[in-house]
């Protein structure tokens, strides 16, 4: 290999290195504070919610008689995403707090277990 070749490959191994470099996030650290940590997002909170929700004995009873077990609608909740978990827990919040769900909360609660069942 001559002289001007060597050059050339060293430039262009240096060139690569440094465009390598410049593409590599520099790591950073902070302190954070215990109490931000003890804190649940709204995504646990949301999903907290909705398991909850699953756990009343009106639902329960509905979902067993729509054939789906408590265990499974447990875990595809667990298996929904973050925008359908604040959504379903959006939800809850706008029920009755007496107990006497609409026709419009049923065909929600009916979704969901669709929702499930279909996700099975």
């Amino acid at each position: 290999m001559n002289k001007t070749a060597l050059r050339m490959s060293r430039a262009l191994a240096l060139t690569a290195a440094v465009a390598l470099a410049a593409q590599t996030p520099l790591a950073q650290a902070e302190i954070v504070d215990t109490d931000a940590l003890a804190v649940p997002s709204q995504v646990e909170l949301d999903r907290a919610k909705v398991q909850s929700f699953l756990e009343r004995a009106n639902v329960k009873e509905r979902m067993q008689a729509m054939g789906l077990s408590g265990l499974v609608a447990a875990d595809r909740v667990a298996s929904l995403s973050e925008a359908e978990v604040h959504a379903l827990a959006e939800r809850i919040d706008g029920l009755p707090a007496g107990g006497a769900l609409s026709q419009q909360d049923w065909i929600l609660i009916l979704l969901v277990v669709l929702i499930i069942v279909i996700a099975l």
